[in-house]
């Protein structure tokens, strides 16, 4: 009796998008925790104008020590200019400002209405597709998030100032998620994220210089590790993250990550922090596990013609 040939089976090819979403949740969790570290001891401004300009010079200065090929166009550079006004210095100006005098839990928790409001957009002005699956994960994204920080807006520790300014960085967060989307720069984003950073630095240092003093800055440990993993693993590697996972999902399914940030920011917040956190908050993260599936899931391919 003779056998058949073994058939050889193709490997499937890793897909590393799974460890980029992890990692980008991760580092962009965990920078509401150095952020708020951050302000306590230096002004917000300054830290962000030193913030941005650093992560600007190391992008830029490793590109060129590595001779990478420049293939942005003028018009690619100024959009990834006008997407570090957006996303760094008005989205983080205003969300550092906040940040002094608001919870790093509460804060997070306001960020995270970005999928709502980007899927709202995005949906006018990109064309994508708003169905009622989506709309379902979208309100147990947000059902999630209240109830895991019901108690906290409640106890009324939080400053209304703050809530303002952080207001304010929640819708220019998701103006520059539209705005990269609509505007689609080509190119490198290394690069890209380098000019970003730049601009959002040069945006900044008006301000910072006028409304701040530097004899407010108290130097400390605790500010320089903060102030490493801010530039390190916010402003280069964070970003670098979020414009891929923007480009491969889409603006709705990429924001809806943001869900996540109120359980992990507390978290942080809590095993760093010791901001108080009660264990009822966590069972939140079902929702919303939930809610991010249904956003982000592929949809149901038709029969083929």
């Amino acid at each position: 009796m003779s056998l058949a040939p073994s058939v050889a089976v193709p490997r499937t090819a890793f897909n590393p998008l799974s460890l980029y979403i992890a990692a980008f949740c991760l580092l962009w969790s965990f920078a509401f925790v150095a952020g708020k570290i951050g302000v306590t001891d230096c002004p917000p401004l300054i830290l962000l104008a030193a913030r941005f300009s650093l992560a600007g010079v190391l992008i830029l200065g490793i590109s060129a020590l590595r001779s990478e090929k420049w293939d942005l166009s003028w018009r690619d550079a100024v959009v990834f200019a006008v997407l570090g006004v957006a996303n760094n210095a008005l989205y983080l100006g205003l969300g550092y400002t906040g940040l002094q005098t608001v919870s790093a839990g509460l804060g997070g928790l306001i960020v995270s209405a970005n999928p709502v409001f980007t899927a709202m957009l995005a949906a006018l002005f990109l064309g994508e597709a708003m169905t009622l699956r989506k709309v379902t994960g979208l309100a147990l994204g947000i059902a999630g998030v209240a109830f895991i920080v019901w108690h906290r807006m409640s106890v009324g520790t939080d400053d209304w100032h703050g809530i303002l300014f952080t207001l304010a960085s929640l819708v220019s967060i998701v103006a520059g998620t539209i705005l990269f989307k609509a505007l689609a720069p080509k190119g490198s984003l290394w690069i890209g994220n380098g000019i970003q950073n730049i601009a959002g630095g040069l945006a900044v240092m008006p301000f910072a210089f006028t409304l701040s003093s530097f004899s407010e800055i108290v130097p400390s440990a605790r500010l320089a590790g903060a102030f490493a993993f801010l530039v390190l693993g916010g402003s280069i590697l964070a970003y670098l993250l979020w414009f891929h996972l923007l480009k491969v999902c889409g603006a709705t399914a990429a924001s809806a990550y943001h869900f996540l940030m109120p359980p992990l920011g507390m978290l942080f917040a809590f095993l760093v922090l010791g901001e108080h956190v009660e264990f009822r908050d966590l069972l939140g993260i079902l929702p919303v596990a939930l809610g991010i599936y249904l956003v982000t899931r592929p949809a149901a391919a038709g029969p083929s013609a």
